[in-house]
């Protein structure tokens, strides 16, 4: 079976924003498209909007006048499930309740052809759960868009058990036809991209009731530190903590309570509040017009230090370092090196030392238990940054013991780099480096289960979330044996199986072999 032609005709059911957005991009890829909805003021309104968007692709020369024409030539308005009998494929865009789209394409298995594709845009529902009672479930499949759908790229295309392999390949090309980027999935709670991405939004939750910073700050370390477009906090009031949670607890009630997706208590509450983000006007952030951002927090500036060193044990890895060290020496920094760490333990190198500060990125531990493991008080620990040449700011922690003129002097050396420098409250594995290896361990455990491909989750958390970089290529940068230990060292941290080492990552330490290339 094939991508479907432009001859073809794609049926749409549901008018809403995930609906017309659909019936857009089928449209403008070709095809004539017929949109239903049990309510026809709202199919005319949608057409209407569409219509609108061709124009003003038009008038903004991403597409001819003649191509808009043509395109809103092709949209349909359908009276009843009847008018949609010649369509060869057929995509749902409903309510996400199991009974309702049951109950639509057992309807539509009755008008549509034996031939014709069942599609079913749910975010969250099992598609082998939605074949089940079909005479032929092994036509159904997931064609799961992003919103907004002409602007995302990916789609998610998720087989259920009885799903045939041509018809999801069918759809995948012909998403791929349409100038989408198609993922295969196999029918997982979550699927790829809202299984992979939760602990994006838990790590921060964490973060958040232990006390490492306030909401703005945790933002801006993610943002400016980590790459990520958008920090977590903002991201939920962005896509509404009434949905934010309902989708994690989905995902926690569908995998029998797995600690690694516990719905946060602290959302719980917000929801119980009513402040859903954006759309209540109050979320972390006030929105409306007299609404002033909180801005984050920033270390005081601190005098140039006078001595910088670095220190690297013989047969030690500086892969992790390396990068800050060239960035310190890009910005006039002299940086006297050395090959061992007199009176410190075995492979706590490699270090930075700066008037008498031992610095190290994070390995999970907290600033305060290395500093009692090195026997080294004036300890600083640094976060991971994504571009280490070019990242605006940096987050640090102090160990307890670390006196104030050694953590001043740590400061000044990652000012004199030309970060921002931000302080958090001593918690393991910081921000940026926690939710990294969660996400790395995620997306390896998909893989590791047979949901997808290394290559798929990787495109998928770029093209479905905006990440900036795959979370497996990502652990390949920073190394999958640091992924690892920071993991285990959470998970001795906090007693806790959520930190429980994806069995892929372990298997590819051991072997020392990439793990996104795969």
């Amino acid at each position: 079976m094939a991508a479907l032609t432009t001859d073809s005709i794609v049926a749409v059911i549901g008018s809403g924003a995930m609906g017309a957005g659909i019936a857009q991009v089928a449209a403008a890829a070709g095809h004539t498209v017929k949109l239903y909805d049990a309510r026809p003021e709202a199919v005319n309104r949608a057409i209407d909007d569409i219509a609108g968007t061709f124009g003003k692709l038009a008038a903004k020369g991403r597409m001819s006048a003649a191509e808009a024409e043509a395109a809103r030539g092709r949209l349909q308005a359908a009276s009843s499930l009847r008018d949609l009998a010649d369509a060869a494929l057929v995509i749902e865009a409903i309510v996400e309740q199991l009974d309702a789209k049951r109950a639509l394409f057992a309807e539509l298995e009755g008008v549509v052809a034996d031939e014709a594709i069942l599609a079913t845009n749910t975010s969250s529902i099992s598609v082998t759960a939605l074949g089940a009672p079909l005479r032929r479930p092994e036509r159904l499949v997931g064609m799961h868009f992003f919103n907004p759908v002409p602007l995302m790229a990916l789609v998610e295309v998720v087989s259920g058990l009885a799903t045939d392999r041509a018809v999801a390949q069918a759809v995948h090309d012909t998403a791929a036809a349409w100038g989408k980027s198609p993922v295969h999935a196999r029918s997982t709670p979550g699927f790829i991209v809202n299984r992979v991405a939760r602990p994006y939004y838990a790590e921060a939750w964490r973060l958040l009731n232990e006390g490492a910073a306030d909401t703005a700050t945790l933002d801006a370390v993610m943002r400016e530190a980590g790459g990520f477009r958008m920090g977590p906090f903002e991201l939920m009031d962005l896509i509404g903590h009434d949905v934010n949670y309902a989708v994690t607890k989905s995902v926690f009630d569908a995998y029998f309570g797995d600690p690694r997706f516990t719905p946060s208590v602290l959302q719980r509450e917000m929801v119980d509040a009513g402040f859903l983000g954006r759309k209540s006007g109050r979320g972390f952030y006030r929105y409306g017009d007299n609404a002033v951002p909180p801005q984050p927090k920033s270390e005081p500036l601190c005098p140039r230090p006078e001595y910088v060193g670095y220190s690297l044990e013989a047969g030690a890895s500086s892969e992790q370092t390396a990068p800050m060290l060239a960035r310190f020496e890009a910005h006039g920094l002299h940086v006297t090196r050395r090959t061992s760490m007199e009176g410190h333990q075995h492979g706590e190198a490699p270090a930075f030392h700066c008037n008498g500060a031992a610095i190290y990125l994070t390995d999970g531990r907290s600033a305060t238990a290395r500093a009692r493991a090195n026997r080294h008080d004036d300890t600083v620990v640094f976060d991971l940054v994504l571009d280490a040449a070019n990242a605006p700011r940096i987050a640090v922690a102090r160990a307890d013991q670390c006196g104030e003129a050694a953590y001043q002097s740590a400061v000044a050396l990652f000012q004199a780099a030309g970060f921002a420098v931000t302080r958090l409250d001593d918690v393991p594995g910081l921000a940026v480096m926690r939710t990294v290896a969660m996400l790395a361990n995620e997306a390896a455990d998909t893989v590791h289960q047979g949901v997808c491909s290394a290559r798929a989750v990787d495109m998928a958390m770029q093209k479905g979330v905006n990440y900036p970089r795959g979370p497996l290529a990502w652990a390949d940068a920073v190394g999958v044996g640091h992924i690892v230990t920071v993991l285990d060292n959470l998970a001795a941290t906090y007693g806790e199986d959520r930190y429980r080492v994806s069995p892929l990552l372990r298997r590819r330490q051991a072997g020392r072999k990439a793990i996104h290339a795969e």
